[in-house]
């Protein structure tokens, strides 16, 4: 009696389970020894970082270098606001560096402690201009005078230093 209970339970079960679509415990592809079918879905990768291209250039003095970093920053350094950013070195009298970020004023600092200025390739004659970004440059015999497009700016010379 035990046995034809037990029979009918594992009949019970089965037909439950096909019903139900679900494969039977022990079923088909459990006794073929071949792995059930799983469904995976692709992931989504996230975009490659591209990051840009810093551009250096001085004045024909050899005293001012500036460095642009464009936004989203190069992949040895990123500004703290996202970039763009300019900074200026001027060596003589004093070493110190002027920098434009995306937005606030301009900020001179004199304690500088990567010093590196005025290695560029890249001239800009007296008289002419640079510009990248938000950012215009002035180079003239009597200094640099760089802008942001809001208006604020910096100028470094020998004689004077001012920043907006």
């Amino acid at each position: 009696m035990r046995l034809l209970f037990a029979i009918a339970v594992l009949l019970f079960s089965s037909a439950a389970a096909s019903a139900s679509g679900a494969p039977t415990p022990g079923g088909p592809a459990a006794e073929s020894g071949q792995p059930r079918e799983t469904v995976t879905q692709p992931v989504e990768k996230a975009p490659a970082r591209v990051f840009g291209v810093a551009e250096e250039f001085v004045m024909p003095s050899g005293n001012i270098g500036c460095t642009y970093i464009p936004e989203g920053g190069t992949e040895v350094y990123q500004p703290a606001d996202g970039g763009p950013e300019l900074s200026c070195d001027r060596i003589e009298p004093k070493y110190l560096r002027a920098t434009l970020a995306r937005s606030g004023k301009a900020v001179v600092r004199a304690n500088v402690g990567d010093r590196g200025c005025c290695g560029a390739e890249k001239v800009v004659p007296y008289g002419e201009t640079w510009s990248a970004g938000p950012f215009t440059c002035y180079s003239e015999r009597t200094g640099l005078t760089c802008e942001r497009s809001d208006g604020h700016s910096f100028l470094l010379s020998r004689a004077r230093v001012q920043a907006d």
